[in-house]
């Protein structure tokens, strides 16, 4: 924390909240998702049972996990509203970040404010079909109606395509929601808990979130992660290529951490489930380039940078796995909104729990006997 009488402006060691959800040691490299290693949850569980956990602490029997399926895949289709906006922002074209944000401020069209739970179900049922429907839009297709006896992650693959997805690329999406459905005290989960605490509603909550992980210093951009590696293209083009950029006072995608200060446990459970996923249905040769450009990265910004210990971040393998799932760069935010939309909404419960409005002091260091000067003399 700032020495500044305790003033950081970016609230740096600023304790703002407890929580149930996630506990993140950037010095050790540890993700703990509601008590699970990252390792373990992500790897094992369905999305399904993840959005389960986070929402009441302990995960599902089977009946359980059947009703929240059901529920889930019952609530998929869009309103007509939020089908027409989606139309109207792909003719604008509209970037896919914006349209999402636009049409999450409808999906509680047709359901009722005052239960929560109703209404966090179909915000999260529904982000995966704007995503998917908007990506459509924009290719100048018409959007796949959702399929009902598909899991979530099944069916979002299945939306951007119309064809049922290998196992192997379900299970690689499913490990990449649970790995990013929830990180600690971020800035789009602090602006969702903020939002909820005035006492407004989950769909404001979430649609400010969205607002706030739009922006590139939160939001990021995995993209270049995976161009930096096409750009290289071969094995022995690596350390050249890199040692360039570094020469030029160019930033490394996809390496350094603001709270990493080791290795992101993100980006060591993306890498196993990117190689499991590229062995059974992919192409291993790019699997084994990205490989080599990380250890080379690695090793060359320990000689560039000393001290700074610049590590693999999630970008990394983000960029990697989602591009081996077919999709394309200008979806990779809103498909990890996906994901987090689920924490957003288990640290809105959190802080409906506490019922306490979030009001930070400021310090005025502004004038203080300003002379008033009437317009005629100014």
């Amino acid at each position: 924390m700032s020495s500044n009488n305790g003033y950081d402006p970016g609230l740096a060691g600023v304790l703002a909240a407890e929580t149930y959800l996630s506990h993140v040691d950037g010095q050790k490299g540890e993700l703990v998702i509601a008590g699970f290693p990252l390792a373990k949850l992500a790897a094992n569980a369905t999305f399904e049972e993840t959005v389960f956990l986070l929402w009441n602490g302990h995960l599902p029997n089977q009946t359980e996990l059947t009703d929240l399926k059901n529920e889930l895949a019952a609530l998929r289709p869009l309103p007509a509203a939020t089908t027409d906006l989606l139309h109207e922002a792909a003719n604008a074209n509209t970037t896919s970040m914006d349209a999402l944000r636009m049409a999450a401020a409808t999906l509680d069209l047709g359901s009722s404010q005052a239960d929560h739970r109703s209404t966090a179900k179909a915000i999260v049922a529904r982000i995966a079909t704007i995503v998917a429907s908007y990506h459509r839009l924009r290719q100048g297709a018409e959007p796949i109606d959702p399929d009902p006896a598909l899991s979530h992650a099944a069916n979002f693959l299945y939306m951007l395509t119309g064809t049922p997805p290998s196992d192997a690329r379900v299970r690689g999406l499913e490990t990449y929601l649970n790995t990013v459905v929830d990180h600690g005290l971020n800035a789009s989960t602090f602006a969702a808990r903020v939002i909820v605490a005035t006492q407004s509603d989950l769909v404001s909550a979430i649609t400010g979130a969205i607002g706030a992980l739009k922006g590139p210093l939160h939001g990021g951009a995995p993209g270049p992660a995976l161009d930096t590696v096409f750009e290289i293209g071969t094995a022995d083009r690596a350390e050249a290529v890199l040692q360039a950029k570094l020469d030029a006072g160019e930033r490394l995608m996809g390496f350094g951490h603001r709270v990493y200060k080791v290795r992101d446990p993100r980006a060591e459970v993306l890498s196993t489930a990117a190689e499991k996923m590229f062995k059974a249905d992919g192409d291993m040769a790019l699997y084994e380039l990205a490989k080599t450009v990380e250890e080379t990265a690695v090793r060359l910004l320990a000689v560039h940078k000393p001290g700074r210990n610049l590590q693999t971040n999630v970008e990394f393998y983000t960029a990697l796995l989602l591009h081996g799932l077919g999709l394309e760069t200008n979806i990779f935010t809103p498909t990890f909104a996906i994901g987090r939309t689920a924490g957003w909404l288990a640290h809105c419960f959190e802080q409906i729990k506490y019922g306490r409005l979030i009001r930070p002091q400021s310090r005025y260091i502004g004038a203080m006997d300003s002379e008033w000067v009437p317009v005629a003399e100014r």
